[in-house]
């Protein structure tokens, strides 16, 4: 059977695989922002230290990115979105272990996990969505991303107080057997309709036939790919994340200090700046239709700063804020990575651009939680910290609206 006809039976499981499996994708991650105080609490450690539940997993998305290609390449697209939900159920059951130290390696197994779930999610998209819909369901997918998110920001803490903390980050592994029973169905389903024939291609044709013809970057793209624009991507894809995962690491939290709210209404305040960016992933390729190419980065610059500068300067608007937030850090990554489609001039150059700025942007970005939470604990409150981000939003729109000035120069 034609690789056309496999398409066109199997599009829909696929992708609804896929889009479920994007529920455990981000949520393993945010679980524990909204009961952070009650976890520094039990386990007797410093803001500092229970950031490094939020950097440790991003940090694998920055070091693990070699192995989910590698997953990818030498067992297929399924196999590898499959070892993501299963790494992520094994994650969460070890975080469940009692002690912080199992807690840590539970996160880092979730990360690395969801490594390779990110790799591999656009390639499944782009092989079984109808090429005029490719767009459409990757922005579907981004959104469920932040669905799960807001899932698990809005309901973790009142979970926490009917059943303890533990459970309550215990009870979203039932999002993730979801996804295994879904990607088992398709599995099962593909396995009967792809002749066995296929599977006894040469590994290279296999991979092609999988992700498309693998990019070598050599000599010659290593030097288009070191460009200036690459760099200031790169710093402003590090300065973004930072911001985001240190917010979301803390919003509770400072909810809860600043504006005297309880563990619930905090991590409900602060699911609004999960929840709002299912909203603000279209923004972008909206305004990048109708408005000239500098709309965009501008607009996606200024939210960040109002972000960081209206918390710095006036918490009691928190929901306000976290609004616009929610608008900027998915507008955000829309935007980079359109610039980074947009300057590219091989695919062997957009393969290395989008691993240079991914993997040194993770690494920076993994530094935001856990500074801030130092920051916190060295000041005794939280003013230090957000005028801190205040100046990381500024840096980052700088960046951002650099590159998009350097991208029209060609």
């Amino acid at each position: 059977m034609s690789s056309s006809a496999v398409r066109r039976s199997l599009p829909w499981l696929a992708l609804a695989g896929v889009m479920v499996a994007a529920l455990s994708m981000r949520s393993p991650i945010v679980a524990p922002t909204p009961v952070m105080s009650r976890i520094t609490a039990d386990f007797g450690i410093d803001a500092g230290t229970a950031g490094l539940l939020t950097t440790a997993p991003v940090l694998m998305f920055a070091l693990m990115t070699p192995v989910a290609a590698l997953v990818i390449r030498r067992r297929g697209a399924e196999f590898a979105l499959m070892t993501t939900l299963v790494g992520v159920l094994i994650g969460t059951f070890v975080r469940g272990l009692p002690g912080f130290g199992w807690m840590l390696v539970g996160m880092i197994i979730i990360g690395g996990s969801i490594t390779i779930g990110n790799v591999v999610a656009p390639v499944i998209i782009r092989r079984e969505a109808p090429p005029a819909r490719v767009a459409t369901m990757t922005a579907a997918y981004t959104a469920m991303l932040n669905v799960g998110s807001l899932i698990t920001s809005l309901a973790t803490a009142p979970l926490a107080s009917a059943i303890g903390w533990q459970w309550a980050l215990m009870a979203w592994s039932g999002l993730t057997v979801i996804g295994i029973l879904l990607w088992s169905a398709h599995m099962a389903r593909r396995r009967a309709i792809v002749p066995a024939a296929a599977d006894a291609l040469p590994e290279r044709d296999a991979v092609a036939t999988i992700t498309g013809p693998t990019p070598v970057v050599g000599a010659g793209s290593r030097q288009r790919v070191l460009r200036p624009i690459t760099v200031l991507l790169m710093l402003a894809f590090g300065c973004q994340s930072a911001a985001y995962y240190a917010l979301t690491t803390w919003l509770p939290t400072i909810g809860a200090d600043r504006l005297g709210l309880d563990a619930n209404a905090a991590g409900a305040m602060s699911s609004v700046f999960q929840g709002v960016a299912i909203i603000g992933a279209f923004l972008v390729p909206v305004l990048a239709r109708y408005t000239p190419p500098l709309v965009p980065v501008i607009v996606v610059g200024a939210t960040w700063v109002t972000t960081t500068l209206g918390l710095a300067v006036a918490p009691e608007l928190m929901l306000l804020w976290m609004c616009v937030g929610a608008v900027a850090q998915a507008g955000g990554f829309v935007a980079i990575f359109a610039m980074m489609v947009q300057i590219s001039r091989s695919d062997a150059e957009a393969a290395g651009m989008s691993a240079l700025v991914q993997g040194v942007g993770y690494v920076i970005s993994s530094l935001g939680a856990p500074l801030t939470g130092l920051l916190h604990d060295l000041s005794g409150g939280w003013t230090l910290p957000l005028w801190s981000l205040v100046g990381v939003t500024v840096a980052y729109a700088i960046m951002l609206i650099g590159a998009a000035l350097t991208a029209r120069r060609g």
